[in-house]
């Protein structure tokens, strides 16, 4: 007895309105973010189409590229037929998106001020629900060489280890840095803690002739930069 084809198949619809077909004769830009979505999902289910489970990412992201990029692989397989596969293709993509964001800002040949550098910072943290040390490292042209994150921490803070960072510059050549971490409260004012673990790396990094440059604290309502507030 042969299988009856799937009426929910996105493969029923008419050729001119299936997302595969319609980004090949068309462009990307004329498709929808669930029919982009639906072409990284892949396959619908016996009830849903791929365009369907789409919307429903869609709806739990509140229909906004950014809060879908902030969700995790368990948040995405809470939607019946997103699995764990589904769920590792849907966000490799959302960091594919972001990192071709700051990717833009490195063509740049050099940072010049706190504003630039804050918001290349924002789009590669502004999806972190927990608090991230990240650090610059920059070379003699203050030229990005390499950004990383050095530790994450819980919701309430991180620790960065001075040993990591400067092991990690020299690694780099960097001839100076730039430490950053974001606040997903929103609330951009410096703790105690940070202050003093800024002196305590500019005072180590200073043994090496590494500069510290600035530190920024990051959030989606904006930047607080060290250097700016002559706290550096």
């Amino acid at each position: 007895m042969m299988m009856q084809e799937n009426k929910y198949s996105i493969k029923n619809w008419p050729k001119d309105d299936r997302p595969r077909e319609k980004l090949l004769s068309k462009s990307p830009a004329m498709l929808s973010d669930s029919e982009l979505l639906s072409i990284l999902i892949g396959h619908g289910t016996r009830e849903k189409t791929a365009v369907d489970l789409a919307k429903e990412v869609l709806q739990i992201g509140r229909n906004n590229l950014s809060e879908i990029g902030k969700l995790g692989i368990r948040d995405l397989m809470k939607i019946k037929g997103i699995g764990e596969a589904k769920a590792i293709t849907l966000m490799a993509a959302m960091e594919l998106g972001r990192r071709r964001q700051a990717g833009n800002f490195l063509e740049k040949p050099m940072v010049r001020d706190s504003k630039q550098i804050a918001t290349y910072l924002q789009g590669l943290l502004r999806d972190h629900k927990q608090e991230v040390f990240a650090v610059v490292f920059l070379n003699r042209s203050n030229k990005i060489n390499h950004f990383e994150i050095i530790s994450q921490g819980g919701i309430t803070g991180t620790v960065a280890d001075p040993r990591i960072i400067l092991r990690k510059a020299l690694e780099e050549n960097a001839v100076s840095i730039i430490l950053c971490h974001n606040h997903p409260s929103g609330n951009l004012k410096p703790s105690r803690a940070d202050e003093d673990l800024t002196s305590k790396i500019k005072e180590a990094a200073s043994y090496f002739d590494i500069r510290v440059l600035d530190h920024i604290i990051v959030s989606e309502e904006g930047y607080y930069s060290f250097a700016d507030e002559g706290m550096i």
